[in-house]
């Protein structure tokens, strides 16, 4: 039978010794990661692989950067191209590679950008500005922050996710035109900071990450004569905070048998699992493990669902654990790899 072959793609922060996209051979049978190459880019902070797998999408300093996926792996510069406001945060592509989305933490921006039939960035499509006032006056995240841009399963809606205003505002995307159309607020609790949103295997869940409630709510989702509907159904925390402790939960991903939910919280250095009931949708801790790094910003979770890594931006480096599901714990294995302030991954079947 022939083995199969990953490659993983971490974007990092260039301002002080990293230069680009770290490219690594994925090891699936000792689990682990092994360097080939760094592509030059400024601050690839959010990447996204298309679904057909021929193209990788990144932020950069200067807008939005594609990159052709060669077989092997490697990657191929292909253009840039403005977004119509500062540097983003965040790019999600759709199924059939016809738009990129880019959400703005710096200035509260979604963009909508057009992609030609070769893979490439084309001009932008449409842009919208958050605004209104968030949080407290005297925390200065109270403007618009848009820190997540995902589609719903169906592809009818982009989810734009601000952080600044404890909002999920839902537009409906108009593939024709090339317009986002508001149709939807999720108006989250008071000061609880949105970061993340997830969807079930089914399609039927939404899971919404809470960056200073350190919890995870549960939206069952569905449309009803065109429209979305988001209906809440469970609220989690991620883990027990107490006077003093930092708040700041940050990563989330689903496991690839959708059977379970990881959360990274970077101010207590934590990664917690959760069970997914297949029927409900809704959440049970499994386990907690404290990790060997420094601020584990985000995570993945490796092609075998038995083991997940951490993209550690302080302590720079990323640490891969092992899980077992039977006695609730996971280990740390291996050594770890050292990178210059990892932000984001995504890891791709060849």
């Amino acid at each position: 039978m022939k083995e199969e072959k990953y490659v993983a793609y971490v974007g990092t922060y260039t301002h002080e010794n990293s230069v680009g996209i770290h490219i690594y051979d994925v090891d699936t049978k000792n689990i682990g990661l092994k360097e080939r190459k760094v592509i030059p880019i400024n601050n690839p902070s959010a990447l996204a692989v298309s679904k057909n797998k021929k193209y990788l999408y990144s932020i950069a300093d200067e807008g939005v950067e594609a990159f052709h996926i060669l077989p092997d792996g490697d990657l191929e510069p292909m253009n840039k191209q403005w977004i119509g406001g500062m540097r983003g945060c965040y790019v999600e592509v759709d199924d059939e590679n016809r738009y990129l989305f880019v959400g703005g933490h710096h200035d509260g921006r979604v963009s909508m950008m057009r992609l030609e039939e070769d893979g490439s960035i084309g001009e932008i499509a449409d842009g919208i500005f958050h605004k209104g006032l968030g949080r407290s006056i005297l925390n200065q995240s109270f403007f618009p922050h848009v820190d997540c841009v995902k589609l719903t399963p169906d592809q009818k809606f982009l989810c734009a996710v601000d952080n600044g205003l404890d909002q999920i505002k839902v537009y409906q995307v108009d593939y024709v035109n090339g317009k986002l159309k508001l149709v939807d607020i999720i108006r989250c609790p008071l000061e609880s900071a949105p970061r993340l949103i997830r969807f079930s295997k089914d399609g039927q869940y939404a899971y919404v990450l809470y960056e200073l409630h350190n919890a995870v709510e549960v939206y069952r989702y569905g449309t009803k004569e065109g429209e979305p509907v988001f209906e809440k159904i469970q609220t989690i925390g991620t883990v027990e905070i107490k006077e003093g402790d930092v708040c700041a939960a940050s990563g989330m991903e689903l496991s690839p048998d959708g059977k379970h939910l990881f959360c990274s919280h970077s101010g207590m250095n934590v990664v917690v699992c959760f069970a997914i009931d297949q029927k409900t949708g809704m959440l049970t801790e499994q386990f907690a493990t404290r990790v060997c790094s420094d601020y584990p910003k985000m995570l993945a979770i490796y092609p075998d669902g038995e083991h997940y890594l951490t993209l550690n931006n302080n302590s720079n480096d990323i640490y891969s654990y092992k899980i077992n599901f039977e006695q609730n714990y996971s280990l740390a294995i291996g050594s770890p790899v050292k990178v210059d302030k990892p932000n984001c991954i995504s890891i791709l079947k060849l």
